[in-house]
């Protein structure tokens, strides 16, 4: 065989091969996704070899000595389930009655300052499912308002969670940004909020945090929340709410709902026909892994909830079949008057948000106010500060000193302790200053 021969026939293998190769091939270019923004900074920190380092990225409660920790109350909970539970059976699509229960009159039936939420739930107009976590709940709801609601636009915060915006998108809704924080003034701008909103189109859906806004920590004052309140009603708007860290901005999670009692009675008095909102006990009860949460839709009426509640049940059924149970089971036995643990939670939770409004005051303290006013990280909510720093700023704290943050500023206060609050606040300083 000559050597042209030869080559040739190593031509028609090779291309032979590639058409082969490309029929049994049945996959498109898959391209590297970009990181996780707050995952991606926890990956980063574990690598920094810096013993001064300091991850400032995830929002999960951290103690004193940085660490994470289980409630009292949750590890009693655990105890007793240990002692007394005899099955692992699946519960039902929405979760069991009884957590159902437990979530609405923990929410919606909690004092006596919340007739109109006890008269809801006894007419039939609250349909609660459980689900997995804040996450699971509006990516439910989004799924449920991108097949039966009209439009597809939802309006949220800017800024607002990161997550919220992909889980939207992934729906199908169509996430439009409404204004919410200036961040050249570092406070509200509750104007341009309200003029943005005018301009949307009628019967939007709109998103709103109800306490501890995620990330600025900056919440609406009753008197704003009347005003958004008429505005809805005004623009025939439908309200979603995230409730993801109820108890974080006083430490009582009773507190925590005035704005959801607003919305209960404007209900009741016929003001707006319906709401939804969606509830974690990851923060508040710390069952972050548990992924514990639920969605409460309140409808037009007991014949519509009846609708809704198979609907959702068809929606949850071929994505995860049911919710896991042992963290619901934690949070009905913490309920349960049986054990007397509810008094117990409050405390933990209430010693938590003490401890973080302990460390905000001591940031404040230790910051250099000569040529920055630092006035607005006392304003501020919950488990994060809004910090107003630069991108650049962070990203020279995190290359220079070790502290890891999210590149718009905002720092989840809990990663801070009495060990590495003045070596935080001495970076931060010098990167001003620079």
């Amino acid at each position: 065989m000559t050597s042209s021969t030869s080559r040739s026939s190593t031509l028609l293998f090779k291309r032979q091969f590639s058409q082969l190769n490309n029929r049994l091939n049945k996959w498109n270019d898959i391209p590297l996704a970009p990181p996780d923004k707050i995952l991606g900074i926890s990956e980063a920190y574990v690598k920094d070899s810096n013993s001064n380092k300091i991850n400032l990225g995830v929002g999960a409660y951290r103690d004193n000595d940085g660490k994470p920790i289980i409630f009292p109350s949750v590890k009693q909970a655990e105890r007793i389930l240990l002692e007394l539970e005899v099955e692992k059976e699946y519960t039902g699509i929405t979760g069991n009655k009884n957590y159902q229960s437990v979530v609405k009159n923990f929410v919606f039936n909690n004092s006596d300052k919340d007739i109109n939420g006890k008269q809801l739930i006894e007419s039939g107009r609250i349909v609660t499912a459980q689900t997995i976590s804040g996450t699971g709940s509006l990516r439910v709801i989004a799924d449920f308002l991108n097949r039966f609601y009209t439009s597809k636009k939802i309006l949220v915060p800017k800024p607002t969670w990161a997550n919220h915006v992909a889980v939207f998108k992934d729906a199908g809704l169509d996430p439009e940004y409404y204004n919410y924080y200036d961040t050249t003034q570092n406070d509200l701008e509750f104007d341009s909020l309200k003029s943005s909103l005018l301009s949307q189109p009628d019967g939007s859906i709109v998103l709103l945090h109800a306490c501890c806004h995620n990330p600025t920590g900056m919440d609406l004052s009753s008197a704003q929340q009347d005003e958004v309140l008429d505005l809805i009603q005004q623009k025939n708007f439908y309200p979603l709410i995230d409730m993801a860290y109820q108890g974080f901005a006083s430490g009582d999670p009773y507190e925590d709902i005035a704005f959801i009692r607003k919305l209960n009675k404007a209900v009741v008095d016929g003001q707006i026909p319906s709401y939804a909102l969606c509830q974690s006990f990851a923060k508040n009860m710390g069952l972050y892994g548990e992924r514990t949460g639920s969605i409460s839709i309140i409808t037009e009426s007991a014949e519509k909830s009846v609708a809704i509640e198979s609907q959702l049940k068809k929606l949850i059924r071929p994505i995860y079949s049911s919710p896991p149970i042992h963290g619901s089971k934690i949070v009905e036995t913490i309920f349960n008057e049986k054990y007397n643990l509810l008094s117990s939670w409050l405390g933990d939770l209430n010693a938590v948000v003490g401890r973080l409004n302990t460390v905000r005051g001591e940031l404040y303290k230790n910051l250099d106010k000569s040529n920055y006013n630092w006035d607005h990280l006392l304003k501020q909510r919950g488990m994060f500060v809004f910090t107003g720093l630069t991108s650049e700023q962070v990203i020279k704290l995190r290359t220079d000193y070790s502290v890891y943050a999210t590149e718009d500023g905002r720092f989840s206060i809990s990663g801070i302790n009495d060990k590495n609050v003045q070596y935080l606040a001495d970076a931060i300083n010098k990167v001003i200053k620079k």
